[in-house]
């Protein structure tokens, strides 16, 4: 009997998740922007590289990059996350932190990230969801504290910061012109 019961238990593991030992290579897994944008609701040009995904244990583990740049808004999520830089520069809590550096987050407010000559992170997330929840015009009005090393960063600051504001400046015409395009009742 104790053989069929051990059986049981494997079959009903494998339907939720396939938890048996494997080692993969970074090179098979594919940087994958749409999933990105879904999977984490940030801004544009985050790319990532999901290795695990674990429903049963609410974890996933991924890689991430932010492009030159990039600036992550101050958020919050339903989940934590263990974060460790392994190429580049992410600069936050007054910390500029290099290849080795960690990163813990939880539900508390945390960020801005700032990316100003790019960045890869391997990151683990546990817990009910990993999208970010910030506030988009905080976001827009951030100016980058860091100064980028490279020539590429510091273009990529400035088309950064000149993006944001002309975004800012849209939104706020739009909320002027909306505004005014409300019919206006009689009596």
């Amino acid at each position: 009997m104790p053989p069929r019961k051990q059986a049981t238990r494997k079959k009903t593991a494998k339907k939720d998740f396939d938890h048996r030992f494997r080692a993969t290579y970074d090179k098979d897994v594919e940087w994958q922007e749409d999933v990105s944008n879904e999977l984490l609701t940030l801004p544009p040009g985050v790319k990532v590289k999901i290795f695990a995904h674990d429903p049963v244990m609410k974890r996933i583990d991924m890689k991430v990059k932010f492009p030159k740049g990039y600036v992550e808004p101050r958020h919050t999520h339903k989940s934590w996350h263990s974060i460790l830089v392994t190429r580049g520069r992410m600069c936050v809590a007054g910390k500029d932190l290099r290849p080795g550096d960690y990163v813990f987050g939880w539900d508390l407010p945390h960020g801005p990230y700032e990316y100003p000559d790019g960045c890869e992170v391997f990151v683990v997330f546990m817990g009910e969801g990993t999208q970010h929840v910030w506030e988009e015009e905080k976001h827009l009005k951030h100016k980058l504290k860091w100064e980028a090393r490279s020539a590429a960063g510091k273009k990529a600051v400035a088309k950064g910061d000149a993006a944001r504001k002309q975004a800012l400046t849209e939104k706020r015409a739009a909320a002027k012109s909306g505004a005014k395009r409300k019919p206006r009742r009689s009596g």
